[in-house]
């Protein structure tokens, strides 16, 4: 075997492998990509109906001050937008405090998130606060 034939041979074989070593890294950076999605799609939805819960509280909060709103009033409205979102929350969990002039409302609650291989339950606690200026 000449020279030049040797070296065409060892390019060719320098050239497959670098070609194979970057495949396993298109493959894992696609895995990856495809993970970080995943958990996006489960991690992602409780933190925005959470959020959404958090703005009806502060809404309510608002009125109920202003239009002197019962307890139980308040209770079930927050408990009608807990439902419409689909939070694991029971009526029970739904905490209304009036201290004067001050109406503080709190949910506690966790959603189970289903990783496919490890479950995590996640912990929420929202909660408002509003003054009544009269």
């Amino acid at each position: 075997m000449n020279k030049r034939s040797h070296l065409e041979i060892s390019s060719a074989q320098s050239s497959a492998t670098e070609r194979g070593e970057g495949r396993a890294k298109a493959l894992f950076w696609t895995v990856l990509f495809l993970v970080v999605i995943f958990v996006c799609y489960k991690i992602v939805p409780p933190y925005v109906k959470e959020y959404e819960l958090q703005e009806k509280m502060q809404e309510t909060a608002r009125f109920a001050s202003a239009f002197h709103k019962g307890e139980e009033e308040i209770r079930d409205t927050i408990y009608k937008e807990i439902q419409d979102l689909g939070i694991p929350a029971k009526r029970e969990d739904v905490k209304v405090q009036y201290d004067n002039r001050t109406i503080r409302i709190s949910v506690e609650y966790s959603v189970p998130v289903d990783f496919v291989v490890y479950q995590q339950d996640m912990h929420f606690h929202p909660t408002s606060e509003n003054r009544s200026i009269l």
